[in-house]
C-alpha cells in the first residue's frame, strides 16, 4: 500500500470518529425500548389543536436516528400540546441506528414523502420542522428544490450545518491526503457534502439562504465543536431569527450535541419559534421550566 493511502485511512477514521463521539447515540436496547413505548410522539391519530394547529416534524442529525436524537425535545413538545413526529432518513445498507449518512438530496426526498404522510394523517395544511445539525440544514433543500415551501410554515435549526463545516479545521487537511474527499463521498456522502465549500453547499446557498413564505430560526452555541465556525450556522434573509444561546443564558455551556439532546433553554426557544404569538422570554431559568 502506498504511504499516502496508509495515511488516508486514519484521517477518514478521525473524521468519522469525531462526528460519532460528539453525537452520542442510544444503545440498541434503549432505542428499541423508546421506539416501542407509548412515548406520545409518532401517534398518527393525533389531531392538531386550535392552539397548535400544525404538526411538528423532528429531523435528526448525522449519525443519529428518529429516537435517540429526540428523547428530550419530543416529550417536551408533546407535553405542551403538539402533535410530534420524527423520521429516519439517509440510511446506508447494513448500518443500523446510525443514519443521515446517505446523499442529502435523497434524504430531502425522504423528508418530502414523510411530511406528506404526516399532513395526510393529521389533516393539517402545513407542518413545522425542527432539525438538529444536518437535520436543521437538509430541510432547506426540500424547501428550495422539492416544493416544500408550500407545505412548511417554519423551520427551526438547532446547531444546523447551513453553510458547511470545517470540523474545527480538520477538513482543511483533506487536500493533503489525495483521495480522502473521494473516500468520504463514496462511503458517507452526507459527510462530504457538509464540508464547507462543497458542491452541495454551493448549490444549496446559491441565490440566497431562504425561500419566501417560511419562517426560519437558527439556535447556535459558541461552544459548537462540530459545525465550525459556529456563526456559519446563521442564515441571512427575510423571516430569519438567529439566536446565540449564550445571549439568552451566558452560563449555558452546551456544545453541539447537547444543544439538541438535553438543553431545555434551547427547547424553550424552539417552543417560542413554533408559537411566536405566545412566546415568553428565554433565560437561564428556562432550564427548569
Amino acid at each position: 500500500m502506498l504511504p499516502w493511502k496508509r495515511a488516508l485511512r486514519p484521517l477518514a477514521a478521525l473524521l468519522l470518529t469525531t462526528a460519532v463521539a460528539v453525537v452520542p447515540a442510544a444503545t440498541t436496547a434503549q432505542a428499541a425500548e423508546a421506539a416501542t413505548s407509548n412515548s406520545g410522539w409518532n401517534d398518527y391519530s393525533c389531531k392538531p389543536s386550535a392552539a397548535h394547529p400544525r404538526p411538528v416534524v423532528l429531523v435528526h442529525g448525522t449519525f443519529a436516528n428518529s429516537v435517540d436524537n429526540w428523547l428530550g425535545l419530543a416529550p417536551y413538545l408533546e407535553n405542551r400540546g403538539y402533535c410530534v413526529f420524527s423520521l429516519d432518513y439517509g440510511q446506508l445498507p447494513g448500518v443500523p441506528f446510525f443514519h443521515a449518512l446517505g446523499p442529502i438530496d435523497k434524504s430531502a426526498e425522504q423528508l418530502s414523502a414523510y411530511v406528506d404522510k404526516v399532513l395526510a394523517a393529521t389533516g393539517a395544511a402545513k407542518a413545522d420542522l425542527v432539525g438538529h445539525s444536518q437535520g436543521g440544514m437538509m430541510p432547506r433543500y426540500y424547501l428550495k428544490f422539492l416544493g416544500g415551501a408550500a407545505k412548511v410554515n417554519a423551520l427551526v435549526g438547532i446547531a444546523p450545518s447551513n453553510h458547511g463545516t470545517t470540523l474545527a479545521g480538520l477538513t482543511n487537511l483533506l487536500p493533503y491526503f489525495p483521495g480522502a474527499q473521494d473516500l468520504l463521498s463514496t462511503a458517507t456522502p452526507a459527510l462530504a457534502q457538509q464540508v464547507a465549500g462543497s458542491d452541495f453547499m454551493t448549490k444549496l446557498n446559491e441565490g440566497g439562504d431562504t425561500v419566501p413564505g417560511v419562517r426560519y430560526t437558527v439556535i447556535a452555541t459558541k461552544y459548537d465543536e462540530v459545525v465550525t465556525p459556529y456563526r456559519s450556522q446563521f442564515l441571512n434573509g427575510p423571516g430569519v431569527k438567529n439566536v446565540l444561546i449564550q445571549d439568552l443564558c451566558a452560563v449555558d455551556i452546551s456544545e453541539h450535541a447537547f444543544l439538541g439532546l438535553t438543553d431545555r433553554i434551547a427547547f424553550h426557544e424552539v417552543a417560542n419559534a413554533l408559537d411566536p404569538a405566545r412566546a415568553t422570554p428565554t433565560t437561564c431559568a428556562s432550564a427548569i421550566g
